[in-house]
């Protein structure tokens, strides 16, 4: 149980960021405390907004003096609960609003914790740059928040995740003091990496201000096309032609079942189905190259040896942005989509790209007999081997039963991708939701290690203290 703060200790931090860095209203609060798909909702005394790394320094200090915790939040779009406080005082980052550098010379953009991955990738494109990390919730989803959780996205096949985006870091630690590390360099072989250790971290290491990011040129051209497959063999078939023939210009691949891609066009307002027939399969690939031509080249030529080697059945190339962003909107809504149709157990999890038929497969089989009549929604990004495993209730059946039985379903599903290698979450992260899941499932020589290393930067479990381990 999170203890009351004292009236006297609110003021003390109300005092540390003015009028315009807190908020205790219920309506004003009310937006911050839930999670978008409604599966958890939280309470605060206060709501803590610093704009400056210095005022979020002051008020650490003062939460660890008093060993008061605090849940660090950014723009709200994480999915495992670890932004929903349960008591605690809540610190958001989204008033540290500047993009302090964009330097097209050393490819590198410093901006602070709060400005949203779209404004960032929207400074990159002014500079002539690009910053290549995507979301679907990239409008709101801040820079601190998606290091901080190591976030993927659509182009982890050619980039990494955020972990491998960033060169340096501005930090907050437990103890409140500063870590100034905002270092731009490629190689530092100097000790241990904190860069790497914060990102990913979830806030219990350190509250993340600022970053420098890598940038890179832009393509001067790109094509996107959507292409049925008869399973996700084919699929599997179809990415080791798109790695042969595009090579490093293979951005995208991602793959959706039929009834993810169902759900879209019946639920999402604008939808349009591409393809003329109903594939069991489909896949989203998308190709870049520095020639403004040659990306339609590669792609024509991909499809064609594809088709005729039967791997791949229709396909359709967009023929314009706009119909690019149609196909990219199929896949970037396929869980918005899910949400008029009832109860959901939602799985991201990850497995070596060879294991992707396997893991589908065996987890639809295992699902079929555990919960029958169930409707499974399988999508994700294929070819760095992540896959949303989403578990729907029958149609019109009842929530509350499907969701009573959701512990027990998502360890089925998780024991699967964890015999065949895999993660039980891939780019989500583990919050409140999977922390017990990991720890079942982890050895315990590194549940050791990674308690050691919290407990030694937060011996008060000051920063999110429900997370993680």
């Amino acid at each position: 149980m999170t203890p009351v703060p004292s009236d006297a200790f609110l003021d003390r931090l109300k005092a540390l960021v003015g009028p315009a860095g807190w908020a205790d209203d219920p309506e004003i609060l009310a937006p911050w405390l839930v999670e978008w798909r409604d599966r958890w909702s939280g309470r605060t005394p206060l709501m803590l907004s610093p704009a400056s790394t210095e005022e979020t320094a002051d008020i650490i200090r003062l939460c660890a003096a008093e060993g008061a915790p605090l849940v660090i939040q950014g723009g709200n779009t994480g999915l495992v609960g670890g932004q929903i406080p349960q008591g605690e005082i809540l610190l958001s980052t989204r008033r540290m609003r500047a993009i302090r550098d964009v330097d097209p010379v050393d490819d590198v953009l410093v901006a602070e914790a709060g400005v949203t991955l779209a404004e960032v990738q929207a400074a990159a494109e002014a500079a002539g740059r690009r910053f290549p990390l995507s979301l679907a919730s990239e409008g709101s989803a801040t820079l601190g928040g998606v290091i901080s959780t190591n976030a993927g996205g659509v182009a982890v096949l050619r980039f990494g995740t955020a972990r491998d985006l960033v060169l340096g870091l501005e930090a907050v630690l437990p103890s409140g003091e500063v870590w100034r590390g905002l270092r731009r360099l490629r190689k530092d072989n100097t000790g241990y990496d904190l860069r790497g250790l914060l990102s990913g971290a979830e806030g219990t290491l350190g509250v993340i201000t600022a970053a420098s990011v890598k940038l890179f040129p832009r393509p001067a051209g790109r094509a996107v096309a959507m292409v049925a497959v008869e399973s996700p063999q084919a699929a599997l078939d179809l990415l080791s032609r798109a790695r042969r023939v595009a090579d490093s210009g293979l951005e995208a691949f991602e793959l959706m079942a039929r009834q993810g891609v169902d759900f879209a066009l019946r639920n999402i307002p604008g939808q349009r189905d591409p393809l003329t027939g109903a594939p069991p399969w489909r896949v989203l690939l998308e190709v870049a190259s520095p020639d403004s031509g040659g990306a339609g080249r590669l792609m024509e030529d991909l499809l064609a040896e594809a088709c005729s080697d039967g791997v791949a059945g229709e396909a359709v190339i967009a023929a314009s942005e706009a119909q690019a962003a149609a196909f990219w909107s199929l896949r970037e809504n396929q869980s918005a989509a899910q949400k008029p149709e009832g109860a959901t157990w939602k799985h991201d999890i990850s497995v070596p790209v060879s294991q992707v038929p396997a893991f589908i497969r065996q987890a639809a089989e295992v699902m079929a007999a555990f919960a029958p009549g169930c409707r499974i929604s399988a999508f994700g990004h294929v070819g760095d081997g992540n896959i949303h495993f989403d578990v729907l209730r029958p149609q019109g059946g009842d929530d509350a039963a499907h969701l009573a039985r959701r512990a027990e379903g998502q360890a089925l599903v998780h024991d699967i991708a964890i015999a065949l290698g895999g993660s039980v979450s891939a780019e989500h992260g583990l919050g409140v939701m999977k922390a017990g899941e990991a720890r079942r499932q982890k050895d315990p020589a590194e549940i050791a290690l990674l308690s050691a290393i919290r407990a030694t930067l937060d011996p008060g479990r000051i920063l999110n203290p429900r997370v993680l381990f």
